[in-house]
């Protein structure tokens, strides 16, 4: 399978210097895609030079910090034009450990959507804050509640979709960011029949840089599950 991952990246210069080589000596046949928005620290900068000399990097440079669903959904339109099979999506940060990367593959082999969930077998979260972890917790508590998605984690980002399922959604319609993203595309996979599996992952907070958590990427979701939720009803999802 064509595989694509997907890495949206502001200021992680000291991580993506070890992660495409972590990613690519694991899986060589791999492509990588970065997103940056801009980074004053030189990420994209650097980027741009290894994709010269490394065919199997790519990079989309965008202007400034636009955040982490466009970026995706960028990263998305990408793989369908350039005919990939499966697009991986995974956090820059060391948070997603690139040797899971082979546990999705295999589980793309009979499911649509596979997900990384910290939470289907108990609570998998290391060095995180307790007001962050139960934040996160009772977030996914509350997007099952309102839509029904029979998912444990919803707000999670390392995922691999199918081209088939990105392919079923409007991407010209998400506009959402953060966790919001993450429900969006999980519920709109779900309605649309797709097939999901979730698996479990060790999330591991970060090491370098700083979070890009904020008060508006939870008060977004907060109101996104119950736009999802009308839209259902009324039968305008996509």
């Amino acid at each position: 399978m064509k595989t694509l991952v997907i890495i949206p990246t502001y200021n992680e210069l000291d991580n993506i210097q070890k992660l495409i080589p972590d990613i690519l000596t694991v899986h060589p046949d791999f492509n990588i895609l970065i997103v940056d928005d801009g980074s004053p620290d030189g990420t994209g900068k650097y980027v741009s030079g290894l994709s010269q000399k490394d065919a199997r990097i790519k990079l989309i440079e965008r202007g400034k910090k636009m955040g982490l669903g466009t970026a995706y959904v960028a990263g998305f339109r990408y793989m369908l034009e350039n005919n990939y099979d499966l697009a991986i999506q995974m956090d820059a940060d060391y948070s997603h450990d690139p040797k899971e990367l082979s546990k999705f593959i295999d589980a793309s082999k009979d499911n649509d959507l596979v997900i990384g969930s910290r939470y289907i077998t108990g609570v998998n979260v290391v060095n995180w804050p307790l007001r962050r972890l139960m934040l996160s917790y009772f977030a996914n508590i509350y997007s099952r509640t309102i839509t029904g998605i029979p998912v444990k984690d919803c707000t999670g980002g390392y995922k691999c979709f199918k081209r088939s399922v990105l392919q079923s959604i409007n991407l010209e319609k998400i506009k959402s960011n953060g966790y919001s993203f993450q429900i969006e595309m999980n519920y709109k996979a779900w309605k649309n029949g797709f097939r999901i599996l979730e698996i479990p992952i060790i999330f591991v907070d970060r090491i370098f840089g700083h979070s890009k958590m904020s008060k508006s990427i939870v008060i977004e979701a907060v109101f996104m599950v119950w736009k999802l939720r009308l839209q259902s009803i009324f039968g305008i999802l996509n």
